[in-house]
């Protein structure tokens, strides 16, 4: 058990893949899967894989299991059912969003250079598409370590012509968490026409979410980041559905967001095993969720702070589970990312990785990396890893820097990153 009596085995026991030799250290990029998820599709798949609609018992039962976790859901984040939609991956669900976005001439639109591209691209597209002004919200304080979207900054580039604002509820690399609720309310009372779209994939494995308190208009995450499969969902205010046009079907009355938005693109395997994750994360409570997070990220933090010659940590170096998730990014001085990744896997079974991880205007324009495909090493955590496990990572990284293992030649280095 951990110092607050989160009983880390018994978690543990929950997802088949722990029981590897792998030490799993790269959980941002995707989580391990419940065992009640697993045995959850299998069941599905075997037993009721048929169309859902038809009034035969197969497919009521299909139909029903879709439905409970479709339903699930939506419950999850407080919202209704009619204002969630399932699709593939987030990526997806913004680009249909982009797609079906009501604008008009000299719209404009400001996007977070903070973010995943899954909540980029789809926006510079839309613009080029319909002639709209982009404007590019870049945080004015601490932009090559700890940059942070705040209402300050984002009100110089709103005005009456907003039609939408995008950003990050949690950096992939940073970590950090942005204060949501405070930045719904200034675009919601400086732009009336502003809708606001949120990325919470890399936020949502971590703390609970209620979508009504953040005063957002769409908000998407993928369920493979929570726990589960690969399927993600979006949220779409009430409000922000009288946005769109819908992209369905032209039969199809596109009253429902399923119809305007789903495409078909639900797995319906997928979605019906939404409620064993729920399930799982009641049963183990965020409060014991958190205090387990923050106690292994300060394990990893402590020991990046204490090197602040060599080490550069990007986003919070508090280890405070109010300000940051244990999503940790950091560099070496002369060292090459790839090197160290390649460096701590031959010695050891801690499975990191290196690189932008899709937020490569955030590496290349705000943090001053200059090689981003080299990139940051980040090590990202959860609940089911172990103090002793992140420990260990600790060690060979010490060990790494005192053997000199995976440093570059000075010219070299200064090829990769100029924000030292």
């Amino acid at each position: 058990m951990g110092d607050a009596g989160f009983d880390v085995a018994a978690a543990r026991a929950a997802f088949p893949a722990l029981g590897q030799k792998q030490v799993f250290m790269d959980n941002a990029g995707g989580a391990q899967v419940l065992k009640s998820v697993i045995d959850s599709i299998t069941t599905y798949l075997t037993t009721t894989n048929v169309q859902l609609g038809a009034s035969y018992p197969v497919a009521q039962t299909s139909t029903a299991l879709f439905s409970a976790g479709h339903a699930a859901g939506a419950t999850y984040i407080n919202a209704k059912p009619e204002e969630v939609v399932f699709g593939p991956s987030t990526t997806q669900m913004f680009r249909n969003v982009s797609v079906a976005l009501k604008t008009q001439p000299g719209d404009e639109l400001v996007i977070s250079k903070l973010d995943h591209e899954a909540n980029i691209a789809s926006w510079v597209q839309l613009a080029e598409w319909k002639g709209l002004t982009v404007k590019w919200w870049v945080p004015s304080q601490n932009t090559t370590s700890n940059p942070k979207l705040i209402p300050e900054d984002l009100k110089k580039l709103l005005s009456d012509k907003t039609r939408l604002v995008t950003c990050t509820h949690t950096s992939n690399i940073l970590g950090s968490v942005t204060d949501i609720a405070p930045l719904a309310k200034v675009i919601h009372e400086t732009s009336p026409r502003a809708m606001f779209c949120v990325d919470a994939v890399a936020y949502a494995p971590h703390v609970s979410i209620d979508v009504k308190q953040l005063g957002i208009d769409f908000y998407s995450f993928s369920w493979y980041k929570v726990y589960g499969p690969h399927v993600a969902m979006l949220y779409v205010s009430e409000k922000a559905q009288k946005e769109l046009v819908s992209l369905g079907h032209y039969f199809k009355p596109g009253k429902t967001l399923e119809e305007m938005l789903g495409l078909a693109a639900a797995n319906y395997e997928c979605v019906q095993a939404v409620p064993e994750i729920v399930s799982y994360l009641q049963k183990v409570g965020w409060d014991a969720i958190s205090k387990q997070e923050e106690e292994i990220q300060e394990v990893l933090l402590s020991f990046l702070r204490s090197k602040p010659d060599i080490i550069k940590i990007y986003g919070e170096p508090s280890s405070d589970r109010r300000l940051r998730v244990p999503v940790i990014s950091f560099r070496i001085k002369g060292h090459s990312s790839l090197a160290v990744i390649d460096a701590v896997e031959a010695k050891s079974r801690y499975g990191c990785r290196n690189g932008h991880f899709y937020s490569k205007r955030l590496c290349d324009d705000v943090l001053g990396i200059r090689d981003s495909d080299d990139g940051v090493i980040r090590c990202s955590l959860l609940h089911y890893n172990t103090r002793e496990e992140v420990q260990g990572l600790v060690k060979v990284l010490d060990e790494i820097i005192e053997k000199g293992e995976g440093k570059v030649p000075e010219d070299e280095y200064r090829k990769l990153t100029a924000d030292w």
